[in-house]
């Protein structure tokens, strides 16, 4: 995968068929479509566009869900039977093994990312390596840093001074 930086205006993506399983389905006819934008490079992490037409389903969430309304609306039930509006601007979070029904009145999109989880092992280790890797390597001095130590660099090094 490439290091590009992607951007994507709202609601421009084609996206494509990406139908909800039909055993999940409780009301309507939804038609659901999505298109990848982004993946992580540990493929840990992938962004979709998706859009939803009118309908009422049960969602399952294999992988952490973030979300951020585009437009249109959505009325999710969580868990406990408690209804939420989610509309233009509105962001959830849906944890790994949850379920939740979404009411869509009329059409909704969004923009979402999906999070592979990662063994808590593997997390640890992550950790270590990272701070290792901050120990051994340079650290990269921000461009206010940079400034401050071209202007008054004695009146910074005194202060560090113990």
């Amino acid at each position: 995968m490439s290091n590009s930086i992607v951007l994507i205006t709202a609601g421009t993506s084609d996206l494509e068929p990406a139908p909800i399983p039909a055993d999940w389905i409780l009301n309507g006819r939804p038609e659901t479509r999505n298109k990848e934008l982004a993946r992580s490079r540990d493929r840990t992490a992938t962004i979709y566009d998706w859009s939803c037409t009118a309908g009422r389903f049960t969602w399952h969430y294999a992988e952490d869900e973030i979300l951020v309304v585009v437009s249109g609306e959505t009325f999710i039930t969580d868990e406990n039977g408690k209804e939420h509006r989610l509309g233009p601007g509105d962001m959830g979070f849906f944890p790994a093994g949850s379920s939740c029904t979404w009411r869509v009145t009329g059409h909704v999109r969004k923009f979402a990312m999906v999070r592979t989880n990662v063994p808590r092992p593997l997390v640890f280790a992550l950790r270590v390596w990272r701070r290792l890797s901050r120990m051994v390597r340079p650290q990269v001095a921000s461009p206010l840093t940079r400034a401050v130590l071209a202007v008054a660099p004695n009146a910074f090094w005194g202060a560090c001074v113990v």
